[in-house]
């Protein structure tokens, strides 16, 4: 009788992990997960676009910023006397176009009166043929005719000369002329180079690395320090290639970060990598003939964080878990493959999921 029930026992606890183990293969299956998975965010490098002294640093390292403050600010002096310069420039180049129209209308002026000569003097000489013909007027008055009528024609001459060349020194007429637009383009970009002085944060968030300090050269170009953007959070998730088979843009995801055990936030498959992670590295492995070893590859997910928090800030390239639900939660309506949520979609998402968000993600693509 005890044989038996030891018997039954055993069969019961095989039974049991059987059934675990299926439950287990199932629950993989429908929620495949990993454990290679880092937070990342927009990280722009903050720099100057042209170079000169510090004026101002009116914020430090780890400072919390908004969109639009300003980080640093150059000694503008030397870039408002670019400006003064340039448009001294602009007032004399508009001044000299001036004067060359002037010239341009005296010059024709000069061929109307020329023409006009020409014309009388065209009228004189036949006048004197026919009398000379008829001998009422000598030979040499005749003469002085022709010459004048040469004359003429020569002066009308010099004065289309001298009108080509005043309309080529003119070039373009009024506010289109080549040394206006050249003088208008050195004063925009002098007031540009003034204007990039102020640098301004390009998003909200944290900066990190700041050591600028008031009289430090700035180079143009130069790093100065960096601005994690806290607009909009994903995670870069590793998952083996045997793993992908059912993993598909808008499905949603589960996260945990180690930095906050307990709490899990909630994301949405954005779009899955083309390529492992080592087909893009600076030296990809190339295995041998004769030598290879059949290794799984690692392919990037990249999942969207729809309820970041402001109790609980996450950092960049901090780890995370994540699994995704491949099979009965909906995705957005409407979301296509490899389309970003926007605002409201990621609000929909967190209220149909019973989240809450402290602070809406701005998604901008």
């Amino acid at each position: 009788m005890k044989r038996s029930v030891r018997w039954s026992l055993v069969g019961l606890a095989a039974v049991a992990v059987a059934a675990g183990g299926y439950v287990y293969y199932r629950h993989t299956i429908r929620y495949p997960s990993t454990d290679d998975a880092y937070i990342a965010a927009n990280v722009v490098t903050v720099s100057a676009q042209v170079t000169g002294r510090a004026l101002k640093v009116p914020v430090s390292n780890q400072a919390l910023v908004s969109n639009g403050q300003l980080l640093f600010e150059l000694d503008p002096r030397p870039f408002q006397y670019r400006v003064q310069e340039a448009q001294a420039q602009l007032a004399l180049a508009r001044q000299t176009v001036t004067a060359d129209e002037a010239a341009v209308e005296a010059a024709k002026a000069t061929v109307q009166d020329r023409q006009a000569r020409l014309q009388n003097a065209s009228t004189q000489y036949r006048r004197m043929k026919r009398l000379a013909a008829r001998h009422l007027q000598p030979q040499s008055a005749l003469d002085d005719a022709r010459t004048t009528l040469d004359s003429a024609r020569a002066d009308l001459a010099l004065a289309k000369a001298k009108l080509n060349q005043a309309e080529k020194t003119l070039g373009t007429p009024g506010q289109q002329n080549q040394r206006i637009r050249q003088a208008r383009a050195q004063l925009k970009n002098a007031q540009l180079d003034l204007a990039h002085t102020r640098v301004h944060a390009p998003c909200s968030g944290q900066l990190s690395g700041v050591k600028m300090q008031p009289g430090d050269m700035v180079s143009a170009g130069s790093a100065q320090f960096a601005l994690v953007c806290n607009d909009r959070y994903w995670v870069n998730a590793n998952y083996k290639e045997t793993d992908l088979t059912r993993i598909r843009p808008g499905q949603v995801a589960d996260l945990s970060v180690d930095m906050y055990p307990g709490h899990t936030f909630h994301g949405i498959v954005e779009s899955v990598n083309p390529a492992s992670g080592t087909a893009f590295s600076l030296l990809p492995p190339e295995n041998a003939t004769g030598n290879w070893v059949k290794v799984t590859q690692r392919v990037p997910v990249r999942i969207l964080v729809v309820d970041a928090n402001r109790r609980y800030p996450l950092r960049v390239q901090t780890s995370a878990e994540v699994s995704i639900d491949t099979g009965g939660r909906t995705k957005p309506k409407g979301l296509a493959r490899g389309q970003v949520l926007s605002n409201t979609q990621a609000e929909a998402l967190a209220k149909r999921k019973g989240l809450t968000s402290q602070r809406p993600l701005t998604l901008e693509r």
